[in-house]
Order: C-alpha cells, then sequence, then structure tokens
C-alpha cells in the first residue's frame, strides 16, 4: 500500500490516519505534504469538534522514512526545504488547528511521530507504545523548531535524554514525565481514546476553540537567528556515515 495520510469525517469528528504499513508508519515527504494539506483543511471546517489522530495498523509513527534520506539531506538547500516547508509546515498547520486534536499512539512512537504527537491536545498511550528520537544514530540533530516544540510538550531533561542518548522511554515513563495524559493495556486504548473524543465533542466547540488560541497564544516562541544556520550540517561526514551505515544495516563509524 502507498504511503499516505487518509483522512475520515464523521459527524463532527475527524478521523487522520498515518498509514505506511510496511515502514511502520514512518513518513515519507509525500505523507508530511498530505498531513499540513488535511490539516489546513480541518481548520477551514467548522462543523468539526474533535480529531483524532492515529497510526495504521499497531503503530503510531516509527519516524522519518529514511529510504528517502540520501535523495535530498546530503545538500544545506534541499535540508532546509525539507525542514522548513514540508516538516514544519505540517507541524505547524497542526498547531494552528483550532479544533482539538487526540493522539491514540500504539508501537512505535519515535522521531516524526513523537513531533507528531506533540502537536495533539491530549495524547493517550497503549501501555507497549515506546518513545524516542534516536537520529544521534543517524549522525544530525533534530530542526530547531521541531525540538523547541518536543522540549516544550515533555520537558527539557527528558528532550536531552532522548537527543544526547538516543534514549528510549516507555509509556509509563512518559506518563510519569507529564507527555502523557493516560496509559492503558493496549487492548483498551480504542476504547480510552474513542471515550475522550466523545467527552470532546459534548462540549462547548466555540470554548474549546477559544481556549487553543489562548494556549497558543502563551508558547509562541519563533527561532529565526537559529534557523538561519542550522542546516549546514547538511555535507558532514558524520550525516553521510549515519545515514548510510543505517540503509546498509550495520553500525556507524564516527
Amino acid at each position: 500500500m502507498p504511503a499516505r495520510i487518509r483522512f475520515e469525517q464523521v459527524a463532527g469528528v475527524a478521523r487522520v490516519t498515518l498509514s505506511h504499513p510496511k515502514r511502520h508508519n514512518a513518513m515519507s515527504r509525500t505523507m508530511w505534504r498530505d498531513l499540513r494539506a488535511v490539516f489546513e483543511r480541518i481548520q477551514c471546517l467548522t462543523e468539526l469538534r474533535c480529531v483524532l489522530v492515529a497510526g495504521d495498523g499497531a503503530h503510531f509513527c516509527a519516524g522519518g522514512d529514511i529510504s528517502e534520506y540520501p535523495g535530498f539531506r546530503f545538500e544545506e538547500a534541499s535540508l532546509r526545504e525539507f525542514h522548513e516547508q514540508e516538516v514544519w509546515g505540517a507541524l505547524s498547520a497542526m498547531l494552528a488547528c483550532d479544533v482539538p486534536i487526540v493522539a491514540q499512539i500504539e508501537g512505535n512512537c519515535m522521531g516524526a511521530g513523537v513531533e507528531i504527537a506533540s502537536c495533539c491536545d491530549i495524547r493517550l498511550a497503549g501501555e507497549s507504545a515506546r518513545f524516542g528520537a534516536p537520529i544521534a544514530k543517524l549522525g544530525f540533530p533534530m530542526a530547531p523548531r521541531e525540538a523547541a516544540l518536543v522540549a516544550r510538550e515533555m520537558g527539557l531533561a527528558t528532550a536531552r535524554q532522548m537527543l544526547l542518548e538516543a534514549a528510549v522511554f516507555s509509556a509509563p515513563d512518559m506518563l510519569q514525565r507529564g507527555f502523557l495524559s493516560r496509559v492503558v493495556a493496549d487492548v483498551d486504548i480504542r476504547e480510552l481514546t474513542l471515550a475522550s473524543v466523545q467527552r470532546i465533542c459534548q462540549m462547548a466547540p466555540q470554548a474549546a476553540r477559544l481556549n487553543k488560541q489562548t494556549l497558543r497564544a502563551l508558547s509562541e516562541n519563533p527561532l529565526p537567528a537559529l534557523v538561519a544556520t542550522a542546516y549546514a550540517y547538511a555535507d558532514s561526514p558524520e550525516q553521510r556515515e549515519g545515514i548510510t551505515a543505517f540503509l546498509e544495516k550495520r553500525l556507524p563509524s564516527f
């Protein structure tokens, strides 16, 4: 099946599904562009009361589609375009969405999955879900806007462990660290998510949108100076070695 973002609307609920089953729903460049378009559409649908974001099958999102990386990551201009236009375009569309967003997190929630989850208002997870951003193993950092988002939502201490140690955390760990709203047995996650969506749909939709606008205004923090030089590492030996080693299924030599 092709990599895609599925959009379904039932009554006042939009369901957004990250679908790339062969790669545990890793985000391709097309998926990033489609995710932006879907949330720009959602923002215009005044009848919506809630958005549910989930992965296709047993995983939420395993990160980015690394098989695409050699095609653009080694040139500064194309790397900048990817992060500032495609990735941040999608994430900022999610952050700008006035409709409450609930994340149903199962299985792997890595890298891009953590970033997408960080844009959601309520994050619910099955007990076997795993969270991380092990890009240090690939030889490159998290982009500034994405790092600011993740650090704000999960806390600087957890973000440091994820990015510097390539640490992977369990769902109970992330609940304790304040990133998740609730954790339940895997068999109960869909029921829990549905109950949360139903509660939101019973509330005043205008109040929800106004609350989101207020909370967004409190958290905005532009990073223009840092972004200006953030992608100069594009042609670095470390990034080339990290990505090449992953694709060749061997340990990198940094």
